[in-house]
């Protein structure tokens, strides 16, 4: 009965080291004879000089113990010290070097068999085929620990992603790094924008490629279809849509050449995954040459399916964060007063598109004694804190039209926020314009301080102000400043100067100066202090700006 080879056991490249022509001519032609292929060498540095210079490197040696410059176990022992060659199995073979004690010493010095000559032509080649097999096996092992553990570090990094593009970078180095070969990822944004990235080798950075309208028309023509799961397909390079890397796959060094097919090169694996019903699927692509094993294939698809988690979770977010904008928009004023008291003009920038909704918010209220304009802040960033800011300043403003004072203002948000379970901490800077008169009077609950800008470009900033809202402490009376017409009213939240390392002292002073040199417009003034403090994405900024008649 004939036994079918198994894929371990397939010929290999095998240098063989002896000093005698006549043993490498016979070793050689057994090995030949066998569909394995040969490399000699005479001495041990020849051999060591081989094994540094072969491309491609032996996957086996067989050396003899006795040779004319250094022993076989010296040659064996320095293959098993380099890491580029610890992996080559040696077989020690020897007519002379018998003993118990040779074959021990050869053993315990790195060798992986020790046959003694004459050697049957069949034991030869079934030692061969056993080192072979087992190298082969623990190799493979090997690497496919290193690919998981890569995985691993992959799928972290996926779901760190902030960003569609980050997302895509991630999963096509990732890609690239677990299979050693060129990848692409492309994925589809929620505004329906399809993402390309292109790494174009493990270790290098994916570079982005120009969106493809035809790219969302192939996904109809995958296996997966519409379904939910991950599949990966194998299609020629020129049925594919878009330009991807180009081929220049590390083919797996355990593959045998009859598993790549035809035309490899010219064909891609690509893995499509979809976690939902009814959305784009995440794609992965590699050319199908780096592809050869069960286990490749499993890994690009694991590197597609959580892609494809990760941008679930991603739209995900975004969804709920914009939702959460839109409410907590709808807490602000639609509009600002028109009063001849005084030019208004605001600005209101959220955090980023991926930090938590803040309380920040703004007020403006013309009431039968003046205008009372105010800035604060609901310690936060949450939808809680968004919700507390519109309670807050509904209140305001039903207080203000009420006719109270800024700081009898205070006095009942203190109260308000006094029936909640727990404490919670406001900052709020109230500002009663008169109808009549140039007397300001200013209530600032530990806010940033307000700023003026006189008609002859002084500036003042008002620093008197009482504790917190929500510390149940009380509110001293106002703080009364004389402001011609012509003066320019500046408030601010901490979402414009703050920031991380910068005292808020120096940051209030690069404030000052920033408004001493604007424009006298208070729409034109707005933008150039958003100019001059672009918002860092991690706190919602409100500034309000008047300027009085």
């Amino acid at each position: 009965m004939t036994i079918q080879r198994q894929r371990d056991e397939r010929p290999a490249l095998v240098l063989v080291v002896d000093d005698n022509p006549t043993n490498r001519y016979v070793l050689g032609t057994t090995l030949r004879r066998a569909g394995h292929r040969v490399v000699e060498a005479a001495d041990g540095a020849e051999a060591l000089a081989v094994l540094a210079q072969a491309d491609p490197r032996p996957e086996a040696a067989i050396i003899d113990v006795r040779l004319p410059d250094m022993t076989g176990f010296d040659v064996c022992e320095r293959i098993k010290l380099d890491p580029r060659t610890a992996f080559l199995p040696v077989i020690h073979i020897s007519a002379s070097a018998i003993t118990v004690s040779d074959r021990t010493q050869g053993l315990n010095r790195g060798a992986d068999a020790y046959l003694t000559e004459p050697i049957a032509p069949d034991e030869l080649l079934a030692t061969v085929t056993a080192t072979l097999r087992y190298t082969r096996a623990r190799r493979r092992a090997e690497d496919l620990a290193g690919q998981l553990a890569r995985l691993n570090q992959i799928t972290l990094r996926l779901y760190g992603a902030t960003t569609t593009e980050q997302l895509a970078r991630t999963a096509a180095e990732g890609a690239a790094a677990v299979l050693d070969a060129p990848a692409d990822a492309l994925l589809t944004a929620p505004d329906g924008e399809v993402t390309q990235l292109t790494a174009a080798g493990a270790g290098l950075p994916a570079e982005p490629r120009p969106r493809s309208p035809e790219t969302p028309r192939y996904w109809e023509r995958h296996s997966l279809a519409d379904r939910v799961g991950a599949a990966v397909d194998t299609v020629a390079r020129a049925d594919w849509p878009v330009p991807v890397a180009d081929p220049r796959p590390a083919v797996h060094p355990d593959a045998p050449a009859a598993e790549a097919a035809p035309g490899a090169s010219d064909a891609l694996a690509v893995a499509l995954a979809r976690t939902k019903p009814g959305r784009p699927p995440a794609a992965v692509v590699v050319p199908a040459a780096a592809v050869t094993t069960p286990h490749d294939r499993d890994l690009l698809t694991q590197v597609a399916h959580t892609t494809a988690l990760a941008l679930d979770a991603l739209r995900s977010y975004d969804e709920e964060h914009a939702l959460a904008l839109t409410l907590q928009r709808s807490f602000l004023p639609e509009a600002l007063p028109r009063t001849g008291r005084a030019d208004l003009a605001v600005r209101y920038a959220p955090a980023s598109q991926h930090a938590e909704i803040g309380g920040d918010f703004y007020e403006a209220v013309e009431t039968s004694t003046g205008l009372v304009i105010a800035v604060g802040d609901v310690a936060g960033h949450s939808m809680e804190a968004a919700m507390l800011m519109g309670q807050v300043r509904h209140a305001l403003r039903a207080y203000a039209l009420d006719g109270h004072a800024p700081h009898e203002i205070h006095r009942r948000l203190e109260r308000l926020l006094g029936t909640h379970e727990r404490t919670v901490a406001v900052t709020l800077c109230v500002i009663h314009v008169p109808h009549d008169g140039d007397v300001l009077r200013i209530s600032n609950a530990g806010h940033i301080p307000p700023l003026l800008r006189g008609p002859d470009g002084g500036i003042r900033m008002i620093t008197e102000h009482g504790p917190l809202l929500g510390l149940a402490l009380p509110h001293a009376p106002p703080t009364e400043v004389t402001a011609p017409p012509g003066t320019e009213i500046l408030l601010v939240t901490d979402g414009l100067i703050e920031r991380r390392g910068t005292d808020i002292d120096t940051s209030l002073g690069h404030l000052r100066d920033a408004f001493a040199q604007a424009p006298r417009d208070p729409d034109r003034l707005c933008d150039h202090l958003l100019d001059r403090f672009p918002p860092d994405g991690q706190d919602d900024v409100a500034l309000l700006v008047a300027r009085l008649r």
